[in-house]
């Protein structure tokens, strides 16, 4: 069974165009290498431009696992983890 994530992201006031690179190079990184992530796609709120949400889907659980070990996204974490406001609320879930 597919599992699926939704991750909200608050960004510092000031931070969100160098957040935005960031990010996008990351997404490149899983889309590339990742064969089990099916999708990882960014989002920003339309009714708080601070709030972003980060859509995901991996084939399984193992899969995700394996995105969460790799050296670009803790390289990634470790340079958004500078422009974040507080920690992100992820939140796993099961495909029906």
């Amino acid at each position: 069974m597919a599992i699926g994530v939704i991750a909200t992201i608050t960004v510092q006031e000031g931070k969100c165009a160098a957040f935005e690179k960031a990010f996008l190079a990351l997404a490149e990184q899983v889309r590339a290498n990742e064969s089990g992530n099916i999708f990882y796609i960014l989002h920003r709120s339309k009714s708080d431009p601070l709030v972003y949400k980060v859509l995901e889907q991996y084939h399984s659980e193992a899969d995700l696992a394996a995105h969460g070990k790799t050296e670009y996204f803790h390289a990634a974490n470790q340079l958004l983890a500078t422009m974040v406001a507080a920690a992100p609320h992820v939140e796993v879930l099961d495909t029906i």
